[in-house]
């Protein structure tokens, strides 16, 4: 037997081997063998072409409101709660714009969008210790932005763009 077919002969009993396994067995596996990444949950909340943005100071720059995704919560109910404590208001996120992946920073962020019909200023924003500041500014006027804001930005910007099909470059 030649090393290609050893190769494969052993891959594919691992992969039986994996397949048998326990669930918890099966996790423990992948999670020590696959990158770890943070889950988190972002909201852009719009006014006729503006958004809210906070100053916080955990972070460099102008943010969006959000935060990590506690165990087992899910990604529209954690930027309910995250909104509801950094800005103090109550929304409903509704579906998910876009999802964001940074393999430097290794982070996930789920984003949404809230388009708000009142006036941002009829609003009564309670800040909480996290965020220092809060103002409604658009894209070209952001100014200094933490680097997950540009990239959550630029996410919602192509969100709007028709979806780029695949195509088939060559077999192997």
């Amino acid at each position: 037997m030649d090393l290609s077919t050893a190769r494969r002969k052993l891959g594919t009993a691992a992969l039986v081997g994996f397949r048998v396994a326990p669930g918890p067995l099966k996790r423990l596996v992948v999670r020590t063998v696959a990158p770890s990444y943070t889950v988190g949950a972002v909201c852009v909340i719009e006014h006729e072409g503006t958004f809210l943005v906070l100053w916080q100071p955990h972070r460099r720059g102008w943010s969006l409101p959000g935060g990590l995704l506690g165990r087992g919560e899910e990604p529209a109910d954690a930027v309910r709660r995250e909104v509801a404590e950094e800005v103090g208001l109550d929304i409903d996120p509704g579906e998910p714009v876009t999802i964001r992946v940074d393999p430097v920073e290794q982070g996930v962020d789920v984003v949404f969008r809230v388009r708000l019909e009142q006036h941002p200023d009829d609003l009564d924003l309670s800040l909480s210790t996290e965020a220092r500041k809060a103002r409604w500014t658009r894209r070209s006027e952001l100014g200094p932005a933490d680097r997950d804001t540009r990239g959550i930005l630029r996410a919602v910007e192509r969100a709007g763009d028709a979806p780029r099909e695949g195509r088939l470059l060559g077999a192997s």
